[in-house]
């Protein structure tokens, strides 16, 4: 069971990364993307209808390590405070940003949220990973670096894949402007892994780059968030020897009734989680026009 559940909830924080990824990079590119206020908003409203359940990932991965590894929780959010305090921050702005943009008279502020709110948890999650494995101020600082630049890339595909006109031109651009940092500082970030997957995903980013050069913006989605997919086992496996300094896993884990009684809950909502967000892609599936309702 103890191994079962980090499992889930690697998925589930792999999950996340794939899916507000991109809305981070969304947020950040959408007023350089964006000459003016409809070609921001088209931008913006590729990420409209799915960014907060994108969130319900975030949620559901917290609060499953509170329910099955509350040692490893405390020690993680505990260590963590001022980092994990200002990504809180960042969500909340964005949301109120990208709710109340269209209700206001200027956005401008609207969008200065945005893009703080994005930026912040995308680099502030990836210190806080590079810390758990490697406990160094640099390691820290290139891991929020390459999360950084990967969602940058991984927003700006999923915008050429979403839009049309010339912010799909920019996005494209934007994409290969994106990838001449991530690719680099995937391999500096990566390399220190050593592992299979590590090498695999920066295979994925450098395949990215060849596909949104050659317009094949599906694919390069594919392969961006294939490099999300293949760094988190890279990432998990060295946190399920070691979560915490002096912590092992079993040592994190509830015990075994709590951990059963969550595998029944587990498998009755996870479905339906996963079918409901399938559908909802499936739902918003076109591309996004300048004007679009």
């Amino acid at each position: 069971m103890i191994d079962l559940w980090f499992v889930i909830i690697a998925f589930l924080w792999t999950g996340y990364f794939v899916l507000e990824g991109f809305d981070f990079g969304v947020g950040m590119l959408a007023p350089l993307v964006g000459r003016n206020a409809a070609e921001r908003r088209q931008s913006l409203e590729t990420i409209g209808p799915v960014w907060d359940g994108n969130e319900v990932w975030l949620i559901t991965a917290v609060g499953a390590m509170f329910a099955a590894f509350p040692a490893w929780y405390a020690g993680v959010f505990s260590s963590f405070y001022l980092p994990v305090t200002l990504i809180l921050v960042g969500l909340i702005v964005r949301g109120v940003g990208l709710e109340w943009r269209g209700k206001v008279a200027s956005p401008r502020w609207c969008d200065v949220g945005i893009v703080a709110g994005s930026a912040l948890p995308a680099f502030l999650w990836g210190a806080i990973f590079a810390d758990l494995l490697f406990g160094r101020p640099l390691a820290s600082l290139l891991g929020g670096a390459f999360t950084l630049a990967v969602c940058v890339l991984h927003g700006a595909v999923f915008l050429a894949l979403k839009t049309t006109g010339p912010v799909r031109r920019r996005a494209r651009s934007a994409a290969l402007a994106a990838s001449a940092v991530a690719v680099p500082v995937a391999v500096f970030a990566l390399s220190g892994l050593g592992t299979p997957p590590a090498l695999a995903a920066m295979g994925a980013l450098a395949a990215a780059t060849a596909l949104i050069w050659r317009r094949r913006e599906g694919w390069a989605f594919a392969a961006t968030a294939a490099a999300i997919v293949l760094t988190a086992p890279a990432v998990f496996v060295q946190l399920h020897a070691r979560p915490l300094p002096g912590l092992t896993l079993a040592e994190a884990a509830s015990g075994a009734y709590t951990l059963t009684m969550l595998s029944w809950i587990g498998l009755i909502t996870l479905p339906f989680i996963l079918v409901y967000q399938g559908w909802t892609y499936w739902v918003f599936r076109k591309r996004v026009r300048v004007g679009a309702a």
